[in-house]
């Protein structure tokens, strides 16, 4: 045997070079075009076949079913999309990571790579000097893929040759002839592989090689691939680890879906198998138990026939993955849901004047929870232990990056409907409530005032007494109110009586004028710290503040009218 530990650095660096190209591969792309991709992937969710084709389309691009998953996870956290919705584009970028074997079969093992690669590096790297951002992206494009069949080749280069020093993995042999006892052994180091390099497309060119030096026969390849496909799961749930619920669902999507395809797999592992080698003798090719420059084109073929099966027979059964789902990852009763596009998601409806409905709807919900959120910042006053008040604010922080996203999508929504053939009083509607989701996003707003102004009381350690609570929770029960009849109003179908609504403002100014002079006589007196005083008057000044937003829409209503 003569592998030194230098052999070895050199493989690991072929693995790190092709590990590179394909990250800038990845993201050139993902800058080329990223945008365009999120929109497509926002829209092409609410069927779970058109979003099985979206999953499919952008893997393929990016070459990474990992970045889908983990794209899918961000706007599952965002609430832009349902849980329900992610599991159909999930299941297509598992369709779409087969790509990458195809490419280095036709490609990694019958030409010479380094031939082409030099040349790419010579276009490409010009262009990373250029102005224009689209033109560095470009570059990085052509510097990427190059890198990563030069890396291929490296790789397929570096490893140990078998027929001269087969004592090398004389141990993998060993493992090869246990009948299901090899299979799972040999899924199980395609998991931590996997695992631990972070990149399904970069195992299976490892499995490839294997194959190619005569390591491991084709059908142990197979359950490394069958191991791929559980590893490449943990990028996601990594992820979402910082994530709410929802996106830890998501992720946990992934991992289930390819868990339940590699057990029923397991259990026709050998008739499917044999399946997939007629297939390519079929096909003019030979088989890949007798030649091993066929192996290849076998595990391509079958992971692309695996995930397709896959696929296509668990796309019926969506709902059933997302109870199994949420059965796994239950939410706690302190882990709210966080909200999201419930009634426009789907797109316009048959005529503009049945959309404004629909977005009226929406409206609606999103005002509920704007009201929760206000919860959420009165018990936030009260609490006491510094890992619930860490989490609960870190809640209305996460509420109010929503409530942004939330106001753009139903304004953009709004915006489609304005161009279809309304009524007079469908286009003072629509005018009205483009201005109702301002008002109720800059509430939302204000609950995020309020809450930085809480925290950096608690960081300041400044603490109010029992007076100065009591005040400040008369006024947070006038803006409660005041939310409850603004709630009132956005349920109405018919006339809306503002003189309520204007009550209550009035009471929360009269209120608000009152504590200022109570509170300005106190600092004089040397009743209060000057801190105390400005934290105290910041918080009435906001609540306030929300009072005039909740006006505004009560008053924005009737102008719908």
């Amino acid at each position: 045997m003569n592998y030194s530990f230098l052999d070895f650095l050199q493989l690991l660096g072929a693995l790190a070079l092709f590990l590179y190209g394909m990250k800038m591969m990845s993201e050139a792309l993902q800058k080329v075009a990223g945008s365009r991709m999120r929109s497509i992937l926002s829209v092409m969710t609410s069927n779970r076949f058109l979003g099985l084709l979206t999953g499919f389309l952008v893997t393929t691009i990016i070459q990474s079913s990992s970045a889908t998953t983990v794209m899918v996870v961000s706007f599952v956290n965002a609430g832009l999309i349902t849980l329900g919705e992610s599991i159909g584009v999930i299941m297509g970028a598992n369709i779409g990571t087969t790509v990458t074997g195809w490419i280095i079969s036709l490609l990694g093992f019958k030409i010479e790579i380094s031939v082409y690669a030099l040349p790419a590096i010579g276009i490409g790297m010009p262009l990373l000097f250029s102005k224009k951002s689209t033109r560095r992206s470009i570059g990085e494009l052509i510097l990427g893929i190059a890198l990563l069949f030069m890396g291929l080749d490296f790789l397929k280069n570096s490893v140990p040759d078998i027929s001269s020093s087969p004592q090398v993995f004389e141990f993998l042999k060993d493992y090869t002839d246990r009948g299901y006892a090899s299979i799972l052994i040999f899924l199980a180091v395609g998991t931590v592989l996997t695992i631990v390099i972070q990149s399904s497309s970069a195992t299976m060119a490892l499995t490839l090689v294997m194959c190619s030096q005569g390591w491991i026969p084709y059908e142990m390849a197979v359950a490394m691939v069958l191991g791929e496909n559980i590893g490449t799961t943990v990028t996601a749930n990594i992820a979402a680890a910082v994530g709410n619920i929802s996106a830890r669902r998501a992720a946990m999507v992934h991992l289930v879906f390819n868990l339940m395809g590699v057990i029923w797999l397991l259990i026709f592992f050998y008739p499917f198998v044999g399946m997939i080698s007629r297939l390519v003798v079929h096909y003019g090719g030979h088989s890949p138990y007798e030649d091993v420059t066929s192996v290849p084109f076998a595990l391509a073929a079958f992971h692309t026939v695996f995930n397709l099966t896959n696929s296509f027979v668990f796309i019926w059964f969506t709902k059933v993955i997302e109870k199994l789902v949420m059965i796994i990852l239950p939410a706690h009763e302190s882990e709210d849901e966080e909200f999201h596009l419930r009634f426009i998601t789907t797109g316009m409806l048959s005529t503009a004047e049945l959309s404004l409905i629909q977005a009226k709807k929406e409206i609606q919900f999103y005002a509920k929870h704007t009201k929760k959120m206000f919860g959420f910042v009165r018990k936030l006053m009260s609490e006491d232990s510094d890992s619930k008040f860490t989490k609960l604010y870190a809640k209305i922080e996460r509420y109010e990056r929503i409530s942004d996203n939330v106001e753009v999508e139903i304004a953009n929504y709004l915006t489609k409907v304005n161009h279809g053939k309304l009524s007079d009083s469908g286009r003072r509607s629509a005018r009205a409530m483009l201005k109702l989701i301002g008002e109720i996003e800059s509430i939302d707003d204000s609950n995020f005032t309020l809450a930085r102004i809480v925290n950096r009381m608690r960081e300041s350690k400044v603490q109010f007494d029992t007076p100065s609570l009591e005040k400040i929770f008369l006024m947070f029960n006038m803006v409660d109110e005041a939310l409850a009849v603004m709630r009132e109003n956005l349920e109405t179908d018919g006339y809306v009586d503002l003189s309520k609504a204007r009550e209550y403002e009035t009471q929360i100014n009269r209120y608000r004028d009152q504590l200022k002079l109570e509170r300005f006589e106190d600092i004089r007196n040397g009743k209060y710290t000057y801190e105390e005083g400005v934290f105290f008057t910041d918080m009435v000044q906001e609540c306030e503040r929300m009072g005039d937003y909740i006006i505004n829409v009560a008053e924005a209503l009737s102008e719908s009218e």
